[in-house]
């Protein structure tokens, strides 16, 4: 009887640790991408407002939390730039007062499981965001190359 009892206390031990373990790398996780000291740069523009283009910054920063063990770097906006890549997005639905591409340059840490390159940088990566409105606010509507 005390053998099974030492027995279950190990399993119990064995578990807890595993189970610990497990949450310290969730939490890790849940961390996501990194945005804390990302470089931003707005350039001038006669489409949208600095604020406007800040919100939209704000949900590309808020996006890139699911790029977990990668870090963000740069973020800005090209006017003509910008323009060029929306013109693919614009639809019957869609005017181009509504969508917005902002550019971001990234670190990818070993741990990334975006299938991005583990360890490397990509650069000139693209975040397509669209509104309803004027007034709505925007959201990612996709990203990358």
């Amino acid at each position: 009887m005390k053998k099974a009892k030492k027995l279950l206390a190990f399993l119990i031990i064995i578990i807890v640790l595993l189970i610990d373990s497990g949450c310290n790398s969730v939490s890790s996780l849940a961390q996501g991408g990194k945005t804390d000291n990302v470089e931003v740069s707005i350039g001038k523009s006669s489409q949208f407002s600095e604020e406007e283009i800040k919100d939209a910054m704000s949900c590309v920063k808020k996006r890139f939390k699911v790029f977990y063990g990668c870090t963000l770097t740069k973020l800005w906006y090209d006017e003509e730039k910008s323009s060029n890549y929306a013109e693919g997005f614009l639809t019957n639905d869609v005017e181009a007062d509504n969508v917005i591409v902002l550019f971001s340059d990234f670190d990818v840490g070993s741990s990334c499981d975006e299938g991005l390159t583990p360890n490397s940088t990509y650069t000139d990566w693209s975040w397509i965001l669209i509104r309803d409105s004027k007034k709505g606010d925007w959201r990612v509507d996709n990203w990358g190359y």
